[in-house]
């Protein structure tokens, strides 16, 4: 075990990479052993009979992909209501290669003005913990630079199910952004909220 536990009482909790169904346990134990309660959402048909009870009492929260237009209202509206939560988002909404992660992580995050914690399982150096929190800020870009730089090097179980770490809405942001040759400067490197990712 790596890294130390969030000292922030509310936040978005991203673990990456996600390539095995091991990733799951593993990351219920590493919570566990850090005495963090989290709350996690997974597809609804985890949560189907007989092991649906078992889900929820370990934190479990369903989402029907097919009903999500507000599941960011909706968990931004959670966040505001209570004083302590680690809310465990699946950036990469599945164990296959995808070419994109899913970006509502960020935008709960970014709406609900708490800061975004990464968990980790690294399988190549049989590590894993969690590590610095970043509040987020209008340049996604450069956000999302934070995370590919903290997991440079981390490898899941599966590497070949890997994808990038990039969020569709960083390609409309590229477009927009000048050339230098036209004086515009380049997007800021964000600093963590604690201390350095290992």
């Amino acid at each position: 075990m790596e890294g130390a536990r969030p000292s922030e009482p509310r936040y978005v909790l991203i673990a990456a990479p996600h390539t095995s169904n091991w990733d799951f346990p593993f990351m219920l134990l590493y919570a566990a052993a850090f005495d963090i309660k989290v709350t996690w959402m997974g597809k609804h048909s985890l949560f189907a009979w007989p092991l649906g009870w078992f889900m929820r009492k370990m934190g479990g929260m369903p989402v029907y992909r097919h009903k999500n237009g507000n599941l960011v209202a909706s968990m931004v509206e959670t966040f505001g209501t209570v004083d302590n939560l680690a809310l465990m988002v699946p950036t990469e909404g599945t164990r296959d290669r995808t070419e994109y992660w899913k970006s509502g992580f960020y935008h709960i995050a970014r709406e609900a003005n708490v800061p975004i914690v990464p968990s980790y399982l690294d399988f190549s150096q049989k590590r894993g913990g969690f590590g610095p929190a970043l509040m987020v800020s209008a340049d996604v870009v450069a956000d999302m630079q934070y995370f590919r730089d903290f997991y440079q090097g981390m490898a899941g179980k599966f590497p070949a199910n890997s994808g990038p770490i990039r969020l569709k809405e960083e390609d409309t942001a590229q477009e927009a952004l000048v050339p230098l040759a036209n004086g515009q400067s380049t997007p800021q490197r964000h600093t963590p909220c604690s201390a350095s990712p290992p």
